[in-house]
């Protein structure tokens, strides 16, 4: 209306609750995903776990077993928080594979992965006051162009393996293997950011205010 005003909204702004959150996970990958969308844990107390997979163990009822474990051990030391447990599997079919800690290892899983499509799972566990658990499971698929000798050997050369899942990271040189990749980017890297915002929402640690 000519002469008249406009209220505009203010903008949402993610405001905390009184409840510290804890991260269960000594992944330095993690910890700046959430701080790449504002999150700054109040602690981060990795989980001393056997991530082996049972025998038998579907990808993902591995990463969901492992995300809320990591969630459920570290709860007991931060009385009073809200814990955030997050595990990622690389799997081809059934096969799970390792997190690379050898030269060995990382070469096996790039022959696996040259010319072929894989999954990333990751499992997300926020538990809350009274120990409530809210679990979410994200599926994101990754294709790899055929990769020559001479790309594994300098992929190999690089270090950027080491500890990884599958024995790469999408975020670094392995961009260049990625033919093609549908769903959460930040799950392949290591936590699925949509997902995980959702239930530190549902858990009160996180909410929208005007």
């Amino acid at each position: 209306m000519a002469g008249g005003s406009i209220d505009v909204p203010a903008p949402i702004v993610p405001t905390l609750t009184a409840y510290p959150l804890v991260l269960a996970s000594a992944s330095p990958r993690r910890l700046e995903l959430l701080r790449q969308i504002g999150v700054t844990p109040h602690a981060v107390d990795a989980a001393d776990l056997d991530e082996a997979p049972w025998r038998a163990e579907l990808p993902a009822a591995h990463a969901q077993r492992l995300a809320m474990a990591k969630a459920q051990a570290v709860a007991v030391r931060h009385p009073g928080c809200i814990m955030l447990g997050a595990d990622t599997v690389v799997a081809c079919g059934r096969r799970i594979l390792p997190k690379a800690e050898t030269e060995a290892q990382a070469r096996q899983c790039l022959a696996l992965l040259s010319g072929r499509r894989h999954r990333v799972l990751g499992g997300v566990c926020v538990m809350g006051p009274g120990n409530v658990q809210r679990r979410a499971l994200v599926t994101s698929a990754v294709r790899f162009k055929r990769l020559s000798a001479t790309e594994i050997n300098a992929y190999i050369a690089s270090g950027e393996w080491h500890g990884k899942a599958g024995g790469y990271a999408i975020q670094g040189r392995a961009a260049a293997f990625v033919a093609f990749m549908s769903g959460s980017y930040s799950n392949v890297v290591g936590l699925p950011l949509h997902e995980t915002v959702n239930l530190l929402r549902g858990a009160g640690w996180w909410r929208d205010t005007a």
